[in-house]
C-alpha cells in the first residue's frame, strides 16, 4: 500500500501492515504515536527523528525502529520511504528495547520490505505469509547503529546540549560547560553521565558523527565537514568517524 496513513489500516488483524510514502525536502511530521511498532526506512534521502530522550540521523538504507507509542516528530531531507507497523506482541519478542535506534538494512531486509509494500492489505497467501515471517526473522538479526545523540532531561543541561548541536566543535571543553552550568568539574561529568548514559567527551563525539552524516549526505565534501567539526585535518576526522561507523566518510558522500 503507497501514499496511505497508518490510521486507515491499524485496525486489520494482521501482525504487520506495510506502507510505502514520499516525502518533499524538508517536510515535516509534528510530535505523534503510534499503536504498533514502527520500522521506518528510508531508501533515498536523510531522516531526523527526534524524541524526548534523543535525535536520531537515519542515512540512506538504514531504517529507524520505534517503539509502540513512542511520541516522536521525523523531519524528511528527500526521502521515499517503506514503513511496516507491527503488533506491540510481536514486536516485543523482535528487538529487546524501549527507545528508538537506527539499525542497519541488509540487502535481503531491503528487498523485502519493498516487496512488503506491495502485499494486499490483508494478506493471506501461503508465499505472502512466510513473505512476512522472513521479514521478522531478518529484522530481528539486524544491528542497531550509534546513530543517535541521547538528550538529558535537566532544564539547564538541556540547553547547553541543544546550543551545541547548532555548531557542534570536537575541542569543546567539560571545564567550559561545568563553569556555564555553576558546577564544579566532577559534578558536571557526574550528573552529564546519569542524565545522557555516555561520559562527556563520548556525546560530543556521538555528536559530531551524528552531525558529520547529515552534512556528508547533503553533499559537503569530506574537508570541509572535517573542519567544521574543529578537525585539525580530514585524515585525522577520517580516523574516528571510520572508528565510531565501520565505514570511510566517503561512504556517505552525496547518497541523498
Amino acid at each position: 500500500m503507497r501514499n496511505s496513513h497508518i490510521d486507515q489500516y491499524d485496525h486489520l488483524d494482521r501482525e504487520v501492515v506495510a506502507l510505502g510514502n514520499h516525502y518533499a525536502q524538508g517536510f515535516v511530521l509534528p510530535e505523534h504515536r503510534h499503536r504498533r511498532a514502527q520500522l521506518l526506512y528510508g531508501a533515498t534521502g536523510l531522516m531526523h527523528v527526534t524524541t524526548q530522550s534523543g535525535e536520531w540521523v537515519v542515512p540512506p538504507q538504514h531504517a529507524v525502529w520505534i517503539p509502540p507509542h513512542t511520541a516522536h516528530s521525523v523531519r524528511f531531507e528527500g526521502v521515499a520511504t517503506r514503513s511496516i507497523y507491527i503488533e506491540p506482541h510481536c514486536a516485543a519478542s523482535l528487538r529487546h528495547i524501549d527507545r528508538c535506534s537506527v539499525i542497519s538494512v541488509s540487502p535481503l531486509l531491503r528487498q523485502l520490505l519493498i516487496e512488503a509494500v506491495d502485499l494486499p492489505a490483508l494478506y493471506a497467501s501461503e508465499r505472502d505469509r512466510a513473505l512476512i515471517k522472513l521479514l521478522l526473522l531478518e529484522l530481528a538479526s539486524m544491528p542497531a547503529r550509534e546513530f543517535d545523540i541521547p538528550l538529558p532531561q535537566h532544564p539547564a543541561l538541556l540547553a547547553q546540549c541543544q546550543i551545541f548541536l547548532q555548531a557542534p566543535t570536537i575541542h569543546d571543553a567539560a571545564d567550559r560547560w561545568a563553569k556555564a552550568l555553576f558546577m564544579s568539574p566532577s559534578t558536571f561529568r557526574r550528573q552529564f553521565l546519569q542524565q545522557t548514559g555516555l561520559s562527556f567527551s563520548a556525546w560530543r563525539q556521538r555528536a559530531c558523527v551524528v552531525t558529520a552524516l547529515a552534512l556528508l549526505v547533503a553533499g559537503k565534501s569530506v574537508n570541509e565537514v572535517a573542519l567544521s567539526l574543529g578537525y585539525d585535518s580530514s585524515s585525522s576526522f577520517s580516523t574516528m568517524f571510520r572508528r565510531v561507523t565501520g565505514q570511510v566518510p566517503s561512504f556517505y558522500c552525496g547518497r541523498r
